[in-house]
């Protein structure tokens, strides 16, 4: 018979899910406060990064980072005002505008992924061992609501938490 409330197994797997998120967040984000650099600015200078000296269209690094367009500016906006990104309008059709890195966005880039990669081997990475890791990538692709759909999706490294 169905019924609307979570078992107890769900509600047990969902609520840890929940706490672990919030947990693992707030202690990556404490880890790169003295860079004065929050989760949501890392993960767009991380995807810079990954993108390289030609950098990114704007609207894919909204859309990787899962954010509306307008947040997305504000976003940029700020991390431009503080010389860590510049806009330019695209080669490829000018009607776009790409962003790169700045070279103060980049060894800013590169402390912040030091700090992030050692904070997430301490606090999840070293929690698990090989097997568990695999086990749960596994369950994250399982979840994917663009896996199997093929065409233009991110995947991988490229995703909105990127490291």
């Amino acid at each position: 018979m169905a019924t609307d409330e979570l078992d107890d197994l769900e509600q047990e797997a969902w609520r840890g899910f929940l706490l672990t998120h919030d947990r693992l967040w707030r202690a990556l984000e404490a880890g790169l406060a003295p860079l004065n650099v929050s989760m949501a600015e890392y993960s767009v200078l991380a995807l810079l990064h990954e993108a390289g000296p030609d950098g990114m269209r704007m609207s894919d690094l909204a859309q990787r980072r899962l954010m509306s367009s307008g947040g997305f500016t504000r976003l940029a906006d700020r991390l431009e005002r503080r010389g860590l990104i510049e806009r330019r309008r695209s080669a490829v059709d000018r009607r776009g505008f790409d962003a790169t890195l700045t070279p103060g966005g980049r060894a800013l880039t590169r402390r912040a992924r030091r700090q992030h990669h050692e904070d997430l081997r301490a606090l999840f990475f070293s929690r698990l061992d090989d097997d568990r890791l695999r086990g749960l990538a596994e369950v994250w692709a399982l979840l994917d609501p663009d896996a199997g759909r093929g065409g233009d999706a991110p995947t991988g490294s490229g995703t909105a938490l990127s490291c």
